[in-house]
């Protein structure tokens, strides 16, 4: 059971969002189908804040803060039976469970990710959020609606073959640990898998807006800007 004082930070997060009336969308897609890329465009003409999931995952690991890591230690305890008689032991078992988990193309537990989703949407200024690689499961979904108290506004749902998604992933060469063919496939899996779901789910609810992105960059921002522009204003247009 969680102690008094998460309960009331919990409680504390939901309120502080719900002042905000913040507006998610969330970006889903497999690995390599342009779904950064095409976040970016709609920062720099939609005004959102673009918030990657394994992008903020990432950088708790590579932070190597102890204030970072510490509050999410007993998340991870409670849901690995670690045990451990130290923080510094336990801080390093968090940290290395996470990174592996990512390297091998694994779900994070939902209350890791939507508590920094969470603190990330807090911490800016912004009404308006992209949230791109998350949920990737059904249980991220209802997580993150259940704490958050939030429903996306709309999926935006990037369609594209594996096989484009596996070169395009070879080709970028951005250094990252994931990017080798073995973590790929297992990324792959995992999303045909898990994440699938969560868009029919969504698109039985009519949230789902579905682009073809194995187009080139500029035709598939085409479609997307499509999305995002008010119905009056495409018809001015």
């Amino acid at each position: 059971m969680g102690s008094a004082a998460e309960a009331v930070n919990k409680e504390t997060n939901e309120n502080l969002l719900a002042e905000k009336k913040v507006k998610v969308v969330f970006v889903l897609g497999g690995p390599g189908s342009g779904k950064g890329t095409q976040c970016a465009n709609i920062v720099k003409h939609f005004g959102y804040t673009h918030l990657s999931a394994g992008d903020l995952l990432r950088a708790e690991i590579k932070s190597g803060s102890e204030n970072g890591f510490s509050s999410f230690l007993i998340t991870l305890e409670r849901t690995f039976y670690i045990v451990a008689t130290t923080c510094g032991l336990r801080y390093i078992l968090k940290r290395n469970m996470i990174q592996s988990m990512i390297k091998d193309g694994k779900i994070v537990p939902s209350e890791v990710t939507i508590k920094l989703l969470q603190q990330a949407m807090l911490e800016d200024r912004n009404d308006k959020f992209l949230i791109d690689g998350f949920p990737r499961n059904e249980e991220n979904r209802a997580a993150f609606e259940d704490v958050t108290k939030i429903e996306p506004e709309f999926v935006l749902f990037f369609d594209c073959p594996e096989e484009e998604m596996e070169r395009r992933i070879l080709s970028r060469n951005q250094g990252r640990e994931d990017d080798n063919i073995d973590t790929i496939r297992k990324r792959f899996k995992v999303f045909l898998e898990s994440s699938l779901p969560v868009v029919e789910y969504y698109n039985s609810k009519g949230k789902v807006r579905k682009i073809d992105a194995a187009k080139p960059i500029e035709e598939v921002f085409e479609a997307v800007k499509a999305v995002f522009t008010p119905t009056n204003e495409q018809v001015a247009a």
